[in-house]
């Protein structure tokens, strides 16, 4: 699939990620954040870093990346370690889609108090920014705490991977322009009007962000939308699901991109 997403001319193959589902109580089914039934995808998805990896070895100008990397269900030194490996060894061709995530009990099996989750994503955020920047890394946080540390390789973009923050919650912009290189949402309601507010704040504050927005629709006049509104990339999502659907739904977005273009 990588492969095929690098031929077709596309600029990057990003991969989700949920560690596990907690089975819920006998008799209910799993829910999304909006109360429908959870696919089944949800519980039956690689590694991201492994298949970022697996993709990158199999390309050679495909970026690769994570959309998006559940940070508070992380350890920051190893996972600091992980996205500098994959970043070298795919030849500085990644891109650190991050969120703290949704699902509650899943946060709580990994240690996490769902409530503190957006602090601990910005710590750990912000260590591993040291971990990438420093020969000798350093932090105390609430959630993180190290003494000085080695810790090679170091990413090979410089200063390290874009750091994609996704979510469309009040306070995301604070959370894009605090430790981020451009905001990931989904597309949806309001998306497109938020981006003039995030692209004034951060030239109040002498930042360049970017907009990518994923689960795009095969649709020109929402992707002509996107162009006007400034969105620097549009993704969509491909189905799990056989060869031929995930062909077929290229075909699609690739139509859509053709008709938007007047081609």
């Amino acid at each position: 699939m990588a492969r095929l997403v690098e031929q077709r001319g596309h600029t990057a193959l990003l991969f989700t990620e949920h560690t596990h589902i907690p089975v819920p109580p006998a008799g209910e089914t799993p829910k999304d954040q909006e109360g429908g039934e959870l696919p089944r995808r949800y519980w039956h998805s690689y590694d991201p870093f492994i298949a970022c990896m697996a993709a990158g070895a199999a390309t050679t100008r495909l970026r690769v990346g994570t959309a998006i990397c559940l940070v508070p269900e992380h350890e920051p030194i190893s996972l600091a370690k992980t996205v500098a490996s994959v970043d070298n060894l795919t030849g500085g061709r990644f891109e650190f889609g991050i969120g703290a995530g949704w699902q509650r009990e899943e946060l709580r099996n990994h240690g996490v108090d769902p409530a503190r989750r957006f602090a601990v994503m910005r710590e750990r955020v912000r260590a591993m920014q040291e971990i990438w920047t420093r020969d000798e890394a350093e932090f105390h946080g609430d959630f993180v705490s190290f003494d000085p540390i080695w810790s090679w390789p170091k990413p090979a973009q410089k200063p390290y991977p874009p750091i994609l923050v996704g979510g469309a919650g009040p306070r995301v912009f604070d959370r894009v322009l605090g430790y981020g290189d451009a905001w990931l949402p989904n597309y949806g309601p309001g998306i497109l009007e938020r981006i003039p507010e995030l692209f004034r704040r951060a030239e109040e504050e002498g930042r360049d962000v970017e907009v990518i927005v994923v689960s795009v629709p095969a649709d020109p006049g929402v992707l002509e939308r996107c162009e006007k509104a400034g969105v620097a990339r549009v993704m969509p999502w491909l189905p799990s699901a056989g060869w031929d659907r995930i062909q077929r739904a290229m075909d699609a977005f690739e139509n859509a991109l053709a008709d938007m273009r007047g081609e």
